[in-house]
């Protein structure tokens, strides 16, 4: 391909991310371009290192096979007072901890995240599904058919993460990241239940969550 020709295709790349604000899945942009994947991410990589060499205010970031173009986070502060935007609140303690434990247990049911916890997480549940970092996947087939929760792509942006690959090893936890089920249907506690004290804040820092105010935890959220 002619260097003038990659300019021009990076441009029509550029164009579509810009159109849609949202993240545009891979294989969408290959059909638009008839284009084969390869080459396309190349050429997505080649705009997305572009856009941080050169400190644009704009960048180009991967979530699984999907790419969304987002304002620089360095430049978040003066983004946000140019449309006069509150800091997002604080992630608390708590949703931390919930939001942990999904990331690495998903699917998982609010059971599994009150057993770890030893507290009613339901207000907290409540709040991660209010800023899209979890929503509901389905309902796991036992008696009572629970909801299950998983992270969202909200999620991976957030915390910059291209896919849950991406996350932190957390020494305890099952390889497939599945619920362990007893043959009645009852949630079995991991074999190690300290490894969920590594649990933890060590996500990848977020500069949209990591604010200032800090969400107030739900009273009822107190230790037995």
């Amino acid at each position: 391909m002619e260097n003038l020709e990659t300019k021009e295709v990076t441009s029509v790349i550029e164009g579509i991310l810009f159109a849609s604000g949202e993240p545009v899945a891979i294989d969408r942009i290959c059909v638009a371009l008839e284009m084969d994947r390869d080459t396309v991410e190349r050429l997505l990589q080649h705009l997305a290192d572009y856009y941080a060499y050169e400190r644009r205010g704009v960048r180009l970031i991967r979530m699984d096979d999907q790419y969304q173009m987002v304002s620089a986070p360095e430049y978040g502060e003066v983004i946000r007072k140019a449309f006069e935007i509150r800091k997002p609140a604080r992630l608390s303690q708590p949703a931390l901890e919930v939001l942990t434990i999904v990331a690495y247990y998903q699917p998982t049911t609010r059971a599994y995240i009150d057993q770890i916890r030893g507290v009613d997480s339901a207000y907290t549940v409540g709040l991660l599904l209010e800023r899209h970092l979890i929503e509901e996947c389905g309902r796991l087939q036992v008696p009572g058919r629970p909801r299950l929760y998983r992270t969202t792509k909200e999620f991976l942006r957030a915390f910059r993460l291209s896919s849950l690959e991406e996350l932190p090893e957390m020494p305890g936890v099952e390889t497939d990241g599945q619920l362990r089920l007893g043959d009645d249907g009852e949630v079995i506690a991991p074999e190690e239940p300290s490894a969920y004290t590594a649990v933890r804040t060590d996500l990848p820092k977020d500069p949209e969550i990591s604010m200032q105010e800090e969400v107030p935890e739900d009273p009822a959220e107190t230790k037995d």
